[in-house]
């Protein structure tokens, strides 16, 4: 069978050569959901166009990074195989690069430092802010993620945690839990996603009546299955009075659910806990656990949409006038543990 064509896709979908070409080359104007039957297309035909002649055309490498902190987080494994699979059905090469969270390991990617010439770069950071990023030794077009950054001259994806947050923590008191625990807030930097989360379980308290109780409130280092086990040990040793848990993401809940069964507590009958970014492996737990649900695969294409439209501040507005950030929705994935 020889290579598959342009022409190839537009008539596998029914559309011409040239909307084909403007959907790989994100040129002119597709329909979103024409688009996706394109990308469709492409990956289930296995197009690959001419690289080289792609980008004398286009002057684009058709290459991009992606700067995550940790790998080893089931979630941003995850996140970071959705952006290749999104960049994949638009013939785009993804480079990733783990910073564990390092300020300098974050500005090298920003700036470009030890990477080959690339389209842009989608950054999750922890220790850059937006002051820094304004002096960035590079002028290749930038994404960011998540919540540490604020507000920027860059685009900038994220999950509302407040919000979702908030859900999670109606979700248990809607099933009549009003002692809730919280295992995750955090006392050192970087703490926004900490901060946030822990507003929205304050703010479902609060409404309904609920004055939150310090005592819930769990600390950890990190966002790791260790730091839930030893939270929930913590709050177990002083003798705290509660019935359901939310941890700030699934690998706290993991661990805290791991210690209630070990010490005979069961879940969700004696203390439901639901977690934060639904990873594959809450699923498989006992009993499967229940997790707010980021749309993992739309903050791929979210990221890759504005990094190929609009990757490059506007310096001719200010901050505070440019709405730049990309709110991904989410929802509960409700399952046995909540």
């Amino acid at each position: 069978m020889g290579k598959t064509t342009l022409k190839d896709v537009g008539d596998y979908v029914g559309v011409s050569a040239k909307t084909v070409s403007n959907v790989v080359n994100n040129t002119g104007w597709v329909g979103d959901e024409l688009k996706e039957r394109v990308h469709r297309a492409i990956v289930e035909l296995g197009y690959r166009p001419n690289a080289a002649a792609r980008q004398l055309r286009s002057g684009r490498s058709g290459m991009i990074a992606l700067a995550l902190p940790d790998l080893a987080q089931p979630y941003f494994a995850e996140l970071a195989s959705a952006v290749v699979r999104a960049a994949a059905a638009r013939s785009i090469t993804v480079l990733i690069n783990q910073t564990n969270g390092d300020f300098e390991a974050e500005r090298r990617i920003a700036d470009g430092v030890g990477i080959p010439v690339m389209d842009g770069v989608i950054l999750s950071a922890l220790a850059l802010t937006a002051r820094d990023l304004t002096h960035r030794e590079d002028s290749m077009p930038i994404v960011l993620l998540g919540e540490h950054i604020g507000e920027s001259a860059f685009p900038h994806v994220a999950v509302d945690s407040a919000k979702a947050a908030e859900a999670a923590t109606n979700h248990l008191l809607a099933s009549g839990r009003r002692r809730i625990a919280a295992i995750g807030a955090q006392s050192d930097a970087p703490r926004e996603t900490a901060d946030l989360r822990l507003a929205g379980y304050r703010a479902a308290l609060a409404g309904a009546g609920i004055t939150p109780d310090p005592t819930l409130v769990a600390f950890v280092n990190e966002f790791q299955r260790a730091d839930g086990v030893a939270a929930m040990k913590g709050l177990l040793a002083n003798g705290a009075d509660f019935d359901a848990v939310f941890a700030f993401n699934d690998l706290l809940a993991l661990g805290a659910m791991h210690t209630l069964i070990s010490r005979g507590i069961r879940v969700p009958e004696d203390v439901a806990v639901i977690g934060f970014d639904d990873i594959e492996e809450g699923r498989f737990a006992t009993p499967p656990l229940t997790s707010i649900s980021p749309d993992k695969d739309a903050i791929a294409h979210a990221a890759l949409d504005l990094l190929l439209d609009a990757g490059k501040p506007d310096p001719t507005r200010t901050v505070a006038a440019q709405s730049l950030e990309t709110t991904i929705p989410f929802q509960i994935a409700k399952r046995a543990s909540a």
